[in-house]
């Protein structure tokens, strides 16, 4: 049996679903087949909106609930109200999916649909993944997991299904990238959303703009760090501009986690 066989199997067998749609490609997947399985009256897909979604991400949802007709709706998540979260400790992401998928339940009940569905995969199992212990306690269903796929295999079937983001690199909340033990607050997720879009605007990317403080360390491609040098003088007077005294760029370039080598000890690559 086909991934994509497997997935309309899984998810044909719920009486409806709420899918907690991100905006990346692997809960883009999941709307998308649970709107072919299930039909537009038994299917809402939801995005929280925080101060810790950037822009162009909301826009991305938008785009793409639009070109395929998936019923969907925002609604307001407030996890900067938790005190838990706002001290950043590497429990953070608990508590953001604590506050999105309570509410995603919540809404699900009320409506009558069964399921609440997201876009974990197998790869999403390793490593530190605290969010999938508040996707047990509000029993959200993965059924990427459930089906045995793989990122690889999640893009391969995204690209079938004719989805423009297959091969949009991943992009966690602006929240991942403050260093454990900085109090997340609005003004820190501002800072690093505008240092990001303006280092975009440059030609860089996929890239990661991690605050730790006054000092911003830039994580870039490693082919681009050549570039970097080359304009670090502009890129220097973008990032200050976005509230950092200093600007730093990490040799190691790009790196899933890089936030977690305080606790674990620094990665090899």
């Amino acid at each position: 049996m086909s991934p994509r066989d497997r997935l309309r199997d899984i998810i044909g067998a719920v009486d409806g679903a709420v899918i907690a749609l991100s905006g990346g490609v692997d809960s883009s997947v999941v709307a998308k087949l649970a709107l072919e399985v299930l039909g537009p009256g038994r299917v809402a897909a939801v995005t929280g909106v925080s101060a810790s979604l950037p822009a162009a991400e909301h826009d991305e949802v938008k785009q793409f609930v639009a070109a395929h007709a998936v019923p969907h709706e925002f609604i307001d998540t407030d996890e900067l109200a938790r005190p838990e979260y706002r001290r950043n400790q590497p429990d953070r992401c608990f508590h953001c999916k604590d506050e999105l998928y309570g509410a995603l339940r919540a809404l699900a009940d009320d409506r009558g649909l069964a399921a609440v569905l997201d876009g974990t995969h197998l790869d999403d199992l390793d490593g530190h993944r605290p969010s999938l212990r508040a996707a047990e306690t509000h029993r959200v269903r993965s059924p990427l997991v459930e089906a045995g796929l793989r990122k690889a295999e999640v893009r391969a079937l995204a690209a079938q299904l004719g989805l423009d983001n297959a091969d949009r690199a991943s992009s966690p909340c602006l929240s991942s990238r403050i260093a454990y033990g900085l109090e997340v607050d609005a003004q820190k997720l501002a800072q690093v959303e505008q240092a990001e879009r303006a280092l975009v605007e440059m030609g860089f990317g996929p890239l990661r703009v991690r605050h730790h403080g006054d000092v911003a360390r830039l994580e870039l491609r490693p082919a681009q760090l050549s570039a970097a040098l080359e304009q670090r003088q502009a890129i220097t007077e973008a990032v200050r501009a976005a509230g950092f005294t200093y600007v730093t760029l990490d040799l190691l370039g790009l790196r899933s986690g890089s936030l977690l080598e305080v606790l674990q000890g620094p990665a090899a690559s």
